[in-house]
Protein backbone atom coordinates (compact mmCIF):
# COMPACT_ATOMS: atom_id res chain seq x y z
CA UNK A 1 0.00 0.00 0.00
CA UNK A 2 2.91 2.31 0.75
CA UNK A 3 6.25 2.35 -1.15
CA UNK A 4 8.77 2.24 2.05
CA UNK A 5 11.50 4.84 2.64
CA UNK A 6 11.62 8.15 3.03
CA UNK A 7 11.21 9.13 -0.90
CA UNK A 8 8.73 7.14 -1.52
CA UNK A 9 6.59 8.54 1.63
CA UNK A 10 7.70 11.85 0.48
CA UNK A 11 6.66 10.94 -3.54
CA UNK A 12 2.90 9.91 -2.26
CA UNK A 13 2.46 12.31 0.45
CA UNK A 14 3.20 14.92 -2.80
CA UNK A 15 1.37 13.21 -5.34
CA UNK A 16 -1.70 12.92 -3.64
CA UNK A 17 -1.81 16.82 -1.95
CA UNK A 18 -1.06 17.62 -5.70
CA UNK A 19 -4.74 16.24 -7.08
CA UNK A 20 -6.44 17.13 -3.92
CA UNK A 21 -8.72 19.41 -5.87
CA UNK A 22 -10.15 15.53 -7.33
CA UNK A 23 -13.64 15.04 -5.33
CA UNK A 24 -11.91 11.55 -4.38
CA UNK A 25 -9.04 12.68 -2.93
CA UNK A 26 -10.75 15.77 -1.11
CA UNK A 27 -13.23 13.42 0.19
CA UNK A 28 -10.62 10.98 1.76
CA UNK A 29 -8.68 13.86 3.15
CA UNK A 30 -11.86 15.58 4.80
CA UNK A 31 -12.91 11.86 6.05
CA UNK A 32 -9.25 11.26 7.49
CA UNK A 33 -9.64 14.77 9.47
CA UNK A 34 -13.14 14.38 10.59
CA UNK A 35 -11.96 10.49 12.18
CA UNK A 36 -8.89 12.25 13.45
CA UNK A 37 -10.23 15.00 15.15
CA UNK A 38 -13.82 13.02 16.54
CA UNK A 39 -11.32 9.91 17.70
CA UNK A 40 -8.74 11.35 19.78
CA UNK A 41 -11.67 13.05 21.54
CA UNK A 42 -13.95 10.25 22.09
CA UNK A 43 -10.37 8.43 23.04
CA UNK A 44 -9.85 11.44 25.83
CA UNK A 45 -13.43 11.12 27.30
CA UNK A 46 -13.11 7.40 27.50
CA UNK A 47 -10.16 7.92 29.84
CA UNK A 48 -11.54 10.78 31.87
CA UNK A 49 -14.32 8.83 32.52
CA UNK A 50 -12.87 5.31 33.59
CA UNK A 51 -10.65 7.75 35.96
CA UNK A 52 -13.20 9.95 36.99
CA UNK A 53 -14.48 7.81 40.42
CA UNK A 54 -10.53 7.86 41.69
CA UNK A 55 -8.86 10.42 44.06
CA UNK A 56 -7.38 13.84 42.34
CA UNK A 57 -3.80 12.55 42.50
CA UNK A 58 -4.82 9.23 40.91
CA UNK A 59 -7.28 10.24 38.32
CA UNK A 60 -4.86 12.47 36.56
CA UNK A 61 -1.85 9.71 37.29
CA UNK A 62 -4.82 7.54 35.32
CA UNK A 63 -5.44 10.27 32.41
CA UNK A 64 -1.66 10.85 31.71
CA UNK A 65 -1.18 7.33 31.24
CA UNK A 66 -4.07 6.93 29.32
CA UNK A 67 -3.12 9.37 26.96
CA UNK A 68 0.31 8.74 26.70
CA UNK A 69 -0.48 4.84 25.92
CA UNK A 70 -2.63 6.26 23.09
CA UNK A 71 0.39 8.15 21.61
CA UNK A 72 2.35 5.46 21.99
CA UNK A 73 -0.12 3.14 20.71
CA UNK A 74 -1.04 5.00 17.72
CA UNK A 75 2.34 5.24 16.69
CA UNK A 76 2.71 1.44 17.10
CA UNK A 77 0.23 0.60 14.70
CA UNK A 78 0.68 3.55 12.31
CA UNK A 79 4.36 2.08 11.45
CA UNK A 80 2.37 -1.31 11.30
CA UNK A 81 -0.29 -0.37 9.08
CA UNK A 82 0.83 -1.99 5.75
CA UNK A 83 1.09 -4.96 7.86
CA UNK A 84 -2.15 -4.80 9.42
CA UNK A 85 -4.01 -4.23 6.38
CA UNK A 86 -2.63 -7.17 4.65
CA UNK A 87 -4.43 -9.70 7.74
CA UNK A 88 -7.41 -10.87 6.26
CA UNK A 89 -10.37 -10.79 8.10
CA UNK A 90 -9.10 -7.21 10.20
CA UNK A 91 -10.19 -4.62 7.89
CA UNK A 92 -13.95 -6.44 8.44
CA UNK A 93 -13.07 -6.55 12.73
CA UNK A 94 -12.02 -2.44 11.77
CA UNK A 95 -15.06 -1.64 10.43
CA UNK A 96 -17.35 -4.00 13.12
CA UNK A 97 -14.92 -1.88 16.54
CA UNK A 98 -16.23 1.63 14.32
CA UNK A 99 -19.81 0.54 14.70
CA UNK A 100 -19.20 -0.08 18.39
CA UNK A 101 -17.57 3.45 18.54
CA UNK A 102 -20.37 4.87 16.55
CA UNK A 103 -22.88 3.62 18.81
CA UNK A 104 -21.08 4.81 21.92
CA UNK A 105 -21.09 8.22 20.24
CA UNK A 106 -24.73 7.67 19.88
CA UNK A 107 -24.86 7.49 23.29
CA UNK A 108 -22.67 10.09 24.25
CA UNK A 109 -25.26 12.35 22.42
CA UNK A 110 -28.06 11.22 24.29
CA UNK A 111 -27.03 10.74 27.59
CA UNK A 112 -30.24 8.77 29.42
CA UNK A 113 -28.26 8.93 32.56
CA UNK A 114 -25.23 9.91 33.45
CA UNK A 115 -22.90 6.87 34.98
CA UNK A 116 -19.97 8.24 35.55
CA UNK A 117 -19.85 11.81 37.56
CA UNK A 118 -17.11 13.09 35.18
CA UNK A 119 -13.58 14.16 35.41
CA UNK A 120 -12.58 18.26 35.82
CA UNK A 121 -9.61 17.69 33.36
CA UNK A 122 -11.67 16.10 30.78
CA UNK A 123 -15.29 17.67 28.99
CA UNK A 124 -18.13 15.70 28.91
CA UNK A 125 -17.06 12.68 29.50
CA UNK A 126 -19.89 12.27 32.40
CA UNK A 127 -21.79 11.63 29.11
CA UNK A 128 -20.12 8.51 28.45
CA UNK A 129 -21.96 5.92 29.62
CA UNK A 130 -19.31 4.46 31.10
CA UNK A 131 -19.18 3.47 34.82
CA UNK A 132 -15.63 4.97 36.84
CA UNK A 133 -12.98 2.57 37.90
CA UNK A 134 -12.93 1.94 41.77
CA UNK A 135 -9.29 1.28 42.50
CA UNK A 136 -5.90 2.86 40.27
CA UNK A 137 -5.53 -0.52 38.71
CA UNK A 138 -8.73 -1.16 37.82
CA UNK A 139 -8.90 2.33 36.49
CA UNK A 140 -5.22 1.65 34.37
CA UNK A 141 -6.31 -1.77 33.43
CA UNK A 142 -9.47 -0.63 31.90
CA UNK A 143 -7.72 2.34 30.17
CA UNK A 144 -5.15 -0.01 28.58
CA UNK A 145 -7.62 -1.81 27.03
CA UNK A 146 -9.49 1.56 25.40
CA UNK A 147 -6.96 2.58 24.85
CA UNK A 148 -5.58 -0.40 22.36
CA UNK A 149 -9.48 -0.95 20.95
CA UNK A 150 -9.48 2.96 20.06
CA UNK A 151 -5.65 3.24 19.02
CA UNK A 152 -5.91 0.29 16.71
CA UNK A 153 -9.33 1.29 15.23
CA UNK A 154 -8.56 4.93 14.85
CA UNK A 155 -5.43 3.84 12.57
CA UNK A 156 -7.41 1.20 10.70
CA UNK A 157 -10.33 4.01 9.77
CA UNK A 158 -7.88 6.15 8.71
CA UNK A 159 -6.32 3.91 6.45
CA UNK A 160 -9.88 2.31 5.35
CA UNK A 161 -10.74 6.05 4.40
CA UNK A 162 -7.77 6.70 2.76
CA UNK A 163 -6.40 3.26 1.02
CA UNK A 164 -6.60 4.19 -2.26
CA UNK A 165 -4.71 7.53 -1.61
CA UNK A 166 -1.57 6.56 0.43
CA UNK A 167 -0.62 10.15 0.74
CA UNK A 168 -3.55 11.06 2.31
CA UNK A 169 -2.74 7.98 4.96
CA UNK A 170 0.19 9.30 5.89
CA UNK A 171 -0.55 12.59 6.83
CA UNK A 172 -3.55 11.01 8.62
CA UNK A 173 -1.99 9.45 10.49
CA UNK A 174 0.58 11.37 11.50
CA UNK A 175 -1.95 13.90 12.34
CA UNK A 176 -3.89 10.92 14.16
CA UNK A 177 -0.44 10.72 16.54
CA UNK A 178 -0.50 14.58 16.78
CA UNK A 179 -4.05 15.45 18.26
CA UNK A 180 -3.75 12.44 20.35
CA UNK A 181 -0.33 13.67 22.03
CA UNK A 182 -0.96 17.61 22.02
CA UNK A 183 -4.82 18.25 21.72
CA UNK A 184 -7.20 15.45 22.52
CA UNK A 185 -8.59 17.45 25.42
CA UNK A 186 -9.23 20.62 23.55
CA UNK A 187 -10.73 17.90 21.26
CA UNK A 188 -13.06 16.90 23.86
CA UNK A 189 -13.97 20.50 25.27
CA UNK A 190 -15.22 21.42 21.77
CA UNK A 191 -16.69 18.83 20.86
CA UNK A 192 -18.71 18.95 24.23
CA UNK A 193 -19.97 22.53 23.43
CA UNK A 194 -20.15 22.28 19.71
CA UNK A 195 -22.24 19.06 19.30
CA UNK A 196 -22.63 19.13 15.36
CA UNK A 197 -19.12 18.68 14.95
CA UNK A 198 -19.43 15.54 17.25
CA UNK A 199 -22.77 14.11 14.95
CA UNK A 200 -20.83 15.10 11.69
CA UNK A 201 -17.79 12.78 13.14
CA UNK A 202 -20.61 10.22 13.70
CA UNK A 203 -21.86 9.94 10.37
CA UNK A 204 -18.52 9.90 8.99
CA UNK A 205 -17.50 6.79 11.02
CA UNK A 206 -20.65 4.96 9.95
CA UNK A 207 -19.95 5.66 6.22
CA UNK A 208 -16.27 4.54 6.90
CA UNK A 209 -17.53 1.30 8.97
CA UNK A 210 -19.89 0.20 6.15
CA UNK A 211 -17.73 0.61 3.63
CA UNK A 212 -14.52 -1.27 6.04
CA UNK A 213 -17.37 -3.86 6.43
CA UNK A 214 -18.17 -4.33 2.78
CA UNK A 215 -14.14 -3.99 1.15
CA UNK A 216 -13.35 -6.63 4.37
CA UNK A 217 -16.12 -9.19 3.08
CA UNK A 218 -15.51 -9.19 -0.76
CA UNK A 219 -11.83 -7.54 -1.37
CA UNK A 220 -10.04 -10.37 -3.48
CA UNK A 221 -7.15 -9.64 -1.21
CA UNK A 222 -8.05 -9.33 2.34
CA UNK A 223 -11.54 -9.84 2.33
CA UNK A 224 -13.06 -13.05 4.21
CA UNK A 225 -14.57 -14.36 1.31
CA UNK A 226 -10.93 -15.20 0.18
CA UNK A 227 -10.79 -17.75 2.86
CA UNK A 228 -13.82 -19.82 1.65
CA UNK A 229 -12.31 -19.95 -1.71
CA UNK A 230 -8.76 -20.96 -0.50
CA UNK A 231 -10.21 -23.73 1.35
CA UNK A 232 -12.33 -24.60 -1.66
Amino acid sequence: MIDGGIAGLTAAVLADFANLGSPAALAAFGQVLMIDIVLAGDNAIVVGALAAGLPPAERRRVIAIGVVAALVLRIVFALAVSWLMGIVGLILAGGLLLLWVAWRMYRELHPAVDESPGSPEVAGDQHSGLRPAASFAAAAWAVAIADVSMSLDNVLAVAGAAREHPGILIVGLVLSVALMGIAANVIAKYIERYRWIAWIGLAVILYVAVKMIYTGVVDPAVGVMTLGLLAG
